[in-house]
């Protein structure tokens, strides 16, 4: 075979200092060929469907409401059709660690005892130009076994345990909205999507196999079952251009949007070649109720967000309904996030803490879950027990079939059947923990310990979203105040103070907290409510 000509894509240097050394390994003319081809393929359809969620989004503020299809009535009556077989190295995912794809990280998640280790190119992850090619960079050199990495600060070094022992990767791209500006086509960004998964496909396809795995994936943001055939037409083609057996890839949705969990049935016929399982997780999905609902009403406004848990009703109806379309076409129903980060340091409010994860758990796995996730190692042998309790020695439990579950449309989208109301503390923590979220992202980090909680780009889009939903909605708080811009930013003042105060005008002034302050604000009071905060935020990265 001929060497490949060189890529039609530009590659739109960055700062040296940002420019990992190694990136040549990446950044193949191979491998960009391939990215340019998908590019060329299928981001026109990505535009269309872009579009289709504007169009959708347009309606749902018209009816305030939400169905099932009818179009697609036939897919869900008919009970013949399952997706395919999971392959050994997924068919049992009870314990599933999360984190993003810097070196440590790497090998942590590889090691910690989990089944399945979501390595993370999305909310995890601020998609810096370093961080995009290093994260590539870092999953070659663990299937190549020649990653270590050593802690600068206490001199502590890792390495990998043996391959018997390591977790399995499914790797999570970038969502359809996000664009890489730093490779260009005729002068346009790649979907950050493409990049992401191009990139790792073309390179880890074939290791993956050899090493007795696949290439597997986690799709986030997907909010139609249309969106689910795109991926499907691009795993096709992806195969075929590398040679490699149709049905190789394994994919597992994320339902992580309202209007996806009124189509998780036809998301995975789409897919039924391809597809592994859906998640359930909880602050992107509250955030998409937001977005979707914002000018609902009354019946549709929130309460504080860690008020509203996964027992709340129209929650329960989601997670139910997600486990029974699983079970009913032999995927597996994987669970919420643990994000709670042990403190060694407070015995007791550890343990308090450990409770609420082994009770979230236990209710998961006996509600049907096969699996869940956690985000730090020291909570895998928690979630563990409480799927071993269940499971046993059973790798799953697809043959229950939840048959007793019946969910209808209006159930989903009952926000006012939880009995909690906003608060004003609910404002402030709002407010803290989206400013000090998108701070630490302005700095390139998108896995962030935030009051005992590893927080990703969720956390920020739940807060931002409340903030703008209360001011909207003119919510009165207990204490007798309004929720108003101008009290928004009084508290917001507060707060970047307080930051300042705690840890001191050097850190303050080195760090991103007076950019972090004012987008925060942006996306939160402005009228024109935005898509995404990354969207704004990712025009202030390196």
């Amino acid at each position: 075979m001929s060497a490949p000509a060189p890529s039609p894509l530009a590659i739109v240097e960055v700062d040296p200092a940002h420019t990992p050394e190694r990136q040549g390994e990446v950044l193949t003319d191979a491998a960009l060929t391939f990215v340019a081809e998908l590019h060329r393929r299928f981001t026109p359809r990505r535009d269309e469907l872009l579009a289709r969620r504007a169009e959708r989004r347009a309606e749902i503020a018209r009816t305030s409401t939400l169905d099932f299809l009818p179009e697609t009535e036939w897919i869900r009556a008919d009970n013949s059709w399952k997706v395919a077989e999971a392959p050994a190295a997924l068919n049992d995912r009870r314990v599933e660690i999360t984190g993003p794809t810097d070196r440590k990280m790497t090998i942590n998640a590889l090691n910690s005892g989990a089944r399945v280790w979501l390595a993370d190119f999305e909310d995890a992850s601020a998609p810096t130009w370093e961080n995009v090619v290093s994260g590539q960079l870092n999953l070659i050199d663990a299937y190549e076994r020649r990653i270590d990495f050593t802690d600068a600060a206490s001199g502590k070094s890792y390495a990998l345990k043996p391959a018997e022992e390591l977790a399995t990767v499914v790797m999570r791209p970038r969502g359809w909205h996000l664009e890489e500006r730093h490779l260009q086509f005729e002068g346009r960004p790649v979907p950050g999507a493409l990049v992401d998964f191009g990139l790792y496909f073309f390179h880890n396809a074939r290791r993956l196999l050899d090493l007795g795995k696949g290439p597997y994936f986690y799709l986030p943001k997907t909010e139609s079952y249309l969106e689910a055939r795109l991926w499907n037409e691009i795993f096709v083609f992806a195969q075929d251009y590398v040679g490699i057996p149709q049905g190789t890839v394994r994919a597992t949705v994320l339902i992580e949007t309202i209007t996806a969990a009124y189509e998780m049935e036809e998301i995975l016929y789409e897919l039924r070649d391809h597809a592994s399982g859906l998640n359930a997780g909880r602050w992107d999905y509250l955030f998409s109720i937001v977005k979707n609902f914002r000018d609902g009403g009354a019946k549709f406004v929130l309460p504080d967000r860690n008020a509203v848990t996964m027992t709340a009703p129209f929650m329960r109806a989601y997670t139910e309904l997600l486990v029974r379309t699983c079970h009913k076409r032999g995927a597996h129903a994987i669970g919420g996030m643990a994000a709670f980060i042990p403190n060694r340091r407070d015995p007791e409010a550890n343990e308090q803490a450990l409770a609420k994860v082994r009770n979230d758990k236990d209710r998961e796995a006996g509600d049907g879950f096969d699996g869940s996730w956690v985000a730090h190692p020291d909570l895998v042998p928690v979630a563990r027990a409480s799927f071993d309790a269940v499971l046993g020695d059973k790798p799953n439990q697809k043959d229950r079939l939840r048959e007793d579950v019946s969910v209808s449309a209006a159930d989903l989208i009952a926000i006012d059947s939880l009995d909690a109301k906003p608060t004003y503390q609910g404002l402030i923590d709002a407010v803290q923990v989206g400013t000090r979220y998108i701070e630490a992202w302005l700095r390139g980090l998108g896995a962030v310990a935030i009051f005992g909680l590893m927080e990703d780009a969720a956390t920020a889009e739940i807060s931002r979203s409340q903030i703008w939903q209360w001011v909207d909605a003119g919510v009165v708080f207990e204490n007798g105040e309004k929720a108003t811009a101008d009290l928004v930013r009084t508290v917001a003042a507060e707060q970047l103070a307080a930051i300042r105060a705690e840890i001191g005008e050097d850190a303050f002034t080195s760090g991103k907290w007076q950019q972090a302050h004012d987008l925060l604000l942006r996306v939160a009071l402005d009228a024109d409510y935005a898509e995404f905060l990354t969207l704004p935020a990712y025009e202030m990265l390196v």
